[in-house]
């Protein structure tokens, strides 16, 4: 992300010639400037820069655990987060001064329009705190007016009222700027209202709706898009009405049209999903883990198994951890450092694999617009899947195009049928896979890597619908079958061998589910071998 961060800085800044600010500096004057004086305009202009910045956070789910409100700790941190990376003066300012961005009229591209009533009112407390001093003074100090005493109440009124009116914008600014949105929401939970809710949320989302405003407008002030990237960690060792809670949260910071939040959330599928279940908010999705969070994930990356370099590599990075051994760190830095003062790049090469994965996605994306192509009638008609399939392309291809000894049916439109087939169904998939993995360990024949998944699957159907009990609710995430065995049997007929390629760059495929049929799978054949009577002939010894 912060690569993509820096590219589109420099297209952006070739192409308007216009560089970002920032509220550091001279910047913060600006800013304040603005704050006070100038109402933000959402321009084209503006709604067509492609420069983002992204402002991580990190939120660990188990520092929180302790409190009543998980969620109540995720969005302290937020507002915490970004009180502090723009400063806590521009964001009081803007809780006292500051208007909220509105669109444009026409095609103008003014984005920043003086605020008329403002400055008239400024000028008006200025003009007649200046003339209640001046008539103050002279009742003061004038010789033959000092004895008048209504000039001195008149001329003490008019200073006090017009000073009170800039003290008490004064007041506020002073006021937000030492008690922070954080500080207001832990004061909220630890009243006696947290309890019945009794306008508590109402005051946190208005809190909220503030930090979006105030990102709005420093986009307007910065030149550039801002998206505030939360990695929720930590999640699945939570209790199970608190992980519930925490994407409650998340729902409802996404819920608006343009919000400027992106989750990343780094948890365990199988961990996650019974303790959703055992909550109140599965009412309506038949307690169904699964969908709920099929609904709330737009990009699945369902990590897959380690390899051995990528174990290695791992070792080496916990290797690394040892204080003993940092100075290999230091060594690296200095061989990376004089490769770069001696010219040596590796650029061209990345330029040129970006150039074959970007051909690559455009045609498996060919694929999915073709309508006299097979794979467009499979595609599902929900929304989300389809914001999910066009997600997960890009980066299987690219994971395809980085590994050693791709097969011939690596093709940008089996990549994309693949995708399609993991994300329309997983459980038939899965159980094909596994049972794929089971034949191939009992029998590692050479010619088995021809037999077509489809009959694998056929093979096995029999002991998946014995299983379908203990499989309901991740049977409930499939398709139409007729048109799975469509989709195998004639229109993408994918190999054993084709499956062992692929798995290993299938990212919106849950392998918690696999794991869980092989366990399944391996128990019901324990039963049933155990329930069976071994016969033993004995010889007569006549």
């Amino acid at each position: 992300m912060q690569q993509e961060m820096a590219q589109r800085e420099e297209a952006e800044l070739r192409q308007s010639h216009q560089k970002p600010r920032s509220p550091e500096g001279w910047g913060l004057l600006l800013v304040l400037w603005y704050l006070a004086f100038y109402k933000p305009i959402i321009t084209e202009g503006h709604l067509r820069r492609k420069n983002i910045e992204f402002i991580f956070i990190r939120f660990s789910a188990w520092q929180y655990a302790g409190c009543d409100k998980l969620w109540a700790g995720l969005v302290t941190t937020l507002c915490d987060s970004i009180r502090h990376h723009f400063g806590a003066l521009p964001l009081s300012v803007y809780h006292v001064m500051g208007t909220r961005p509105r669109f444009a009229s026409g095609f103008s591209q003014k984005e920043w329009v003086l605020k008329t009533g403002t400055c008239l009112k400024l000028w008006g407390m200025l003009f007649v705190l200046g003339a209640g001093l001046s008539i103050l003074l002279v009742a003061l100090l004038v010789p033959g007016i000092k004895d008048h005493h209504a000039l001195k109440v008149v001329g003490s009124a008019v200073t006090s009222l017009s000073g009170s009116g800039l003290a008490l914008g004064a007041f506020s600014i002073l006021k937000n700027l030492l008690i922070s949105e954080k500080q207001k929401i832990e004061r909220l939970t630890n009243s006696e209202k947290f309890t019945s809710q009794l306008g508590f949320m109402s005051k946190v989302r208005n809190e909220v709706e503030v930090l979006v405003d105030f990102l709005a407008f420093m986009e307007i002030f910065e030149r550039r898009r801002l998206r505030v990237v939360l990695e929720i960690t930590s999640l699945d060792i939570c209790y199970p009405e608190k992980v519930a809670g925490v994407l409650n949260a998340m729902n409802t910071l996404l819920s608006e049209a343009n919000t400027p939040f992106i989750f990343i959330l780094a948890v365990d599928p199988s961990v996650i999903v019974p303790c959703l279940e055992q909550t109140g908010c599965m009412k309506g999705l038949a307690d169904n883990g699964y969908l709920y969070l099929n609904r709330t994930v737009t990009l699945p990356f369902s990590i897959p198994e380690m390899g051995a370099r990528s174990r290695l590599r791992f070792l080496e990075a916990a290797i690394q951890t040892r204080e003993d051994l940092m100075y290999r760190i230091i060594t690296s830095n200095v061989e990376r450092r004089r490769a770069k003062c001696q010219g040596i790049s590796v650029v061209p090469s990345q330029q040129e694999a970006d150039a074959k994965a970007v051909r690559c996605i455009h045609e498996a994306f060919h694929c999915l617009h073709n309508s006299t192509d097979p794979l467009a009638r499979y595609l599902p008609t929900s929304g989300a899947h389809v914001r999910r399939i066009v997600n997960t392309i890009p980066i299987t291809l690219r994971l395809l195009l980085h590994r050693a000894g791709t097969p011939s049916t690596a093709l940008p439109r089996a990549a994309a049928a693949w995708v399609v087939l993991a994300d329309q169904w997983p459980c038939r998939l899965s159980w094909a896979l596994q049972c794929l993995e089971d034949a191939w360990q009992s029998r590692p024949a050479p010619d088995f890597g021809a037999q077509s998944l489809w009959s694998i699957f056929q093979e096995n159907v029999g002991e998946l619908s014995s299983l379908r009990q203990p499989l309901h609710n991740v049977l409930s995430l499939d398709g139409d079958p007729e048109l799975f065995q469509t989709f195998l049997a004639s229109d993408f007929p994918f190999t054993a061998r084709d499956a062992r390629a692929f798995l290993g760059v299938t990212v919106n495929l849950d392998h918690s589910i696999r794991h869980k049929m092989g366990l399944l799978r391996g128990l019901d054949r324990l039963q049933k071998a155990t329930a069976t009577p071994v016969s033993r002939s004995v010889q007569c010894p006549h």
